[in-house]
């Protein structure tokens, strides 16, 4: 069975590449355009792993892995933020919140699928 993959993100050309990309890797992905339809969805689709981009409409990304984090029944799933904000705090918070790895925007597609891929098997640690 394949690997599900819930995107966040807002900006249209991003998630169509990101679509295609996960898809061509054999995973089954699917979309969330904002923080509160990712937090309505992840329970629903239990996704394997979250991109999570951190400047959303009505929630940001960063609020979005706090909820994550604090809820027992999807505290599990891996998170890899995938965001163009890539200052050293940005990153030191996205962590610190939980996040399993941190991707700034633009990214290399071979990078981020192997990425995915070592994010998606590694044994749970949290």
């Amino acid at each position: 069975m394949s690997k599900k993959i819930l995107i966040v993100d807002d900006e249209p050309s991003i998630v169509i590449s990101l679509e295609f990309l996960m898809a061509q890797n054999g995973y089954n992905v699917f979309v969330a355009r904002n923080g509160e339809q990712a937090l309505d969805l992840i329970p629903e689709l239990m996704p394997d792993l979250i991109l999570l981009d951190v400047m959303l409409p009505n929630r940001s990304g960063f609020d979005v892995l706090q909820l994550i984090r604090k809820d027992k029944k999807i505290r599990h799933i891996k998170v890899i933020i995938l965001t163009a904000k890539g200052r050293d705090q940005d990153i030191t918070k996205g962590i610190s919140l939980g996040a399993d790895a941190y991707v700034t925007k633009p990214f290399s597609t071979r990078a981020l699928v192997e990425k995915v891929k070592e994010t998606i098997t590694q044994k749970d640690e949290k």
